[in-house]
Order: C-alpha cells, then sequence, then structure tokens
C-alpha cells in the first residue's frame, strides 16, 4: 500500500509509525496535502494528534485554533474525502472517555471533557469528521 504524508508532519517524531509502515511493506511519499497528515487514497485521510491536549486545543482553545481547524475539516468535506482525527493517547478509547474529565492544555487552560466531547460531535454531525483514539504504539497499525 501506498500512503501519502504531509511534508509539514515532522518525521523525526513519527518513527513508530514508520518503522511499521516498513515492516509491513508500505510505502510512504511526502507531499503536501491540503489537510490531515496521512492519506490513504484522495477520498480517505487521517489526521493525527499528539495526544488529548492537542484536539483539545484546536477544537476548543483559541479563535484561531478553532477557525483552522474548521477550515481543514471544511477543505476535506468539499473534496469529498472522510477525514478521520487520530488521536494517539492510551488513557482514552472512545468519546465516552471524555465525560467528566478535565483536560488540562499545555498553555495552561483547562477545558471540561463533555464541552470537547460534544464539538466533535457537532465537527462529525456538520463535516463527517471521524474520531478515533489509539495508543501510541498502534498509530501505524491503525493509519
Amino acid at each position: 500500500m501506498k500512503l501519502i504524508e504531509d511534508t509539514r508532519q515532522k518525521a523525526e517524531k513519527h518513527e513508530n509509525k514508520h518503522e511499521y509502515f516498513r515492516e509491513h511493506g508500505h510505502e510512504v511519499i511526502r507531499s503536501k496535502l491540503a489537510f490531515g497528515d496521512y492519506s490513504l487514497t484522495p477520498s480517505v485521510a487521517i489526521d493525527t494528534k499528539q495526544d488529548i491536549q492537542e484536539i483539545a486545543a484546536n477544537m476548543c482553545g483559541s479563535m484561531r485554533e478553532k477557525s483552522r481547524f474548521r477550515e481543514e475539516c471544511k477543505l476535506a468535506q468539499e473534496a469529498d474525502s472522510k477525514l478521520i482525527i487520530l488521536i494517539e493517547d492510551e488513557r482514552y478509547h472512545s468519546i465516552d472517555d471524555l465525560y467528566e474529565k478535565t483536560i488540562r492544555l499545555r498553555s495552561g487552560w483547562t477545558i471540561k471533557g463533555d464541552q470537547l466531547a460534544k464539538a466533535m460531535a457537532v465537527m462529525h454531525e456538520r463535516y463527517g469528521v471521524d474520531f478515533m483514539f489509539c495508543d501510541p504504539a498502534d498509530s501505524g497499525r491503525i493509519i
């Protein structure tokens, strides 16, 4: 299988994925993508998030972050591409795990997990974005 990896994705920070891809005979081609970090075909794109703090900042942080994330989701929808957000955080397995949690962002702000879960539901309804969770060691296999 051939995967396209966005050139803005820092390859050296994702060696576990690259190792998995090599071991399983998947070729990685680096190219600029309009949305997502990885693309399997023009109809599927996967955007990886290093942990729950990153997706929380994207969706519930500054207006600039929220706008940028929403635009990426719109672009995927307009391109008729399925966008999957893969959150690499072993503490969470589904959106349901967010409820009754408080998420501390790197900026020091905190966000209620139910607020993030609701934002994810809205993005799914409006733009068809799916959210998946995994242990970072499994991300290569899942992609």
